[in-house]
């Protein structure tokens, strides 16, 4: 064959095989693209979950902007998008905190400490709160207001409203099976089950972790922060 004609057919064939490599690494990418989202939905459905702390009912442990990681898998898997459990690992311990759907609008995530387990008896008395009878040292709480008001009518109870007597007098309670009494360390700032109740455990979403990032903002980073394990 001719010199050029070999050149003419060399050239001819040059534009197949350059689509069929950019197809080649079009594939890939996507391919890569699909794992990669396979993986992230796997992780934050079984693993760990990105959560921002909108708040200050949990101070001082933990602020507002502060990011953190939600241990999902510790106390087992879930069905994603169900609240069926398909295995159990353990159960939410006392002062865990943990993060759950909020009972009274589930669209909505809380953060609490856990301070009941199922069988405890709860009972506030002048901000001291004791449990199972015994007084709980609680170094992690901070009580932001120091008036004083008589105790809520346990008839009534819970009011399901900032009712402030509830705040520094309640009980006793005794946490049924299943559920868990949590409060916020921010014992005068935090709306939790001294005035809507119990959190059911299968609203449980997992035990908070690690903080990943903080901030008040662009130019104020807590470092120090960055990295902290939460207990």
């Amino acid at each position: 064959m001719p010199a050029n004609n070999r050149e003419s057919a060399s050239v001819s064939q040059s534009p197949d095989k350059k689509d069929k490599k950019e197809k080649g690494a079009v594939r890939e990418y996507a391919e890569a693209l699909i794992i990669a989202l396979l993986l992230a939905f796997v992780i934050r459905s079984f693993v760990v979950q990105a959560f921002k702390i909108p708040s200050g009912s949990m101070l001082p442990t933990l602020k507002i902007g502060d990011h953190l990681l939600v241990n999902k898998f510790v106390y087992g898997l879930r069905l994603p998008f169900t609240d069926i459990r398909l295995t159990d690992f353990s159960d939410p311990e006392f002062q865990d905190i943990i993060v759950f759907r909020f009972p009274e609008n589930e669209s909505k995530d809380f953060i609490k400490r856990v301070i009941g387990t199922p069988g405890d008896t709860i009972r506030i008395e002048d901000k001291r709160l004791l449990r199972n009878g015994d007084p709980v040292r609680e170094p992690y709480v901070r009580h932001s207001r120091t008036e004083a008001y008589g105790s809520f009518p346990m008839d009534k109870w819970p009011p399901h409203s900032f009712d402030p007597r509830v705040r520094n007098n309640l009980g006793p309670i005794q946490v049924p099976e299943d559920k868990y009494f949590v409060m916020g360390d921010n014992r005068g700032e935090s709306y939790d089950s001294r005035f809507w109740g119990f959190v059911e455990e299968d609203k449980i979403l997992g035990r908070a972790w690690i903080i990943y990032w903080s901030w008040k903002s662009w130019t104020d980073i807590r470092w120090s922060r960055i990295g902290k394990v939460i207990h």
